[in-house]
């Protein structure tokens, strides 16, 4: 039973990061909303304003701080889960206790980049946000 679950798991993270691997145009969520980078290296194409910069300073610097704090915890609890799994007769609770700790994170994480996201749309007004479309669709040919 927990090589199943055990596997199961591996399974499920081989097969997600795959699916994103094959299909990254395919995101419905992505392809409306900015990266931080897009609309920071096309400032003056989109027109941003003196406030729209500073406001995602203070956003992007934020969340790049949250971000790493996270990806350390993400990464002691990662190696906790490896350090159960190692054992001869991992306990399985322990294990998907540890798993339930790993998700947790993760989930903090995806939830600080979409808020990010929306943040930085928000800001945006229609035209400039019709503008970064423009530029992405024609970086992406």
């Amino acid at each position: 039973m927990r090589t199943r679950v055990l596997g199961f798991c591996l399974l499920f993270f081989v097969a997600t990061g795959a699916a994103r691997a094959q299909h990254p145009g395919d995101d419905p969520i992505g392809r409306n909303l900015f990266p931080p980078e897009l609309v920071m290296q096309n400032q003056e194409a989109v027109g941003l304003n003196d406030e729209q910069r500073a406001f995602l300073k203070t956003e992007i610097r934020q969340a790049q701080t949250k971000f790493t704090d996270l990806q350390w915890k993400l990464q002691d609890e990662m190696e906790k889960m490896a350090s159960l799994i190692k054992q001869p007769h991992p306990d399985e609770q322990q294990v998907l206790a540890q798993l339930e700790k790993v998700l947790g994170f993760e989930r903090e994480m995806k939830r600080a980049q979409i808020a990010l996201l929306v943040h930085i749309k928000n800001k945006l007004t229609p035209e400039q946000q019709a503008k970064l479309e423009d530029i992405r669709s024609k970086q992406g040919r």
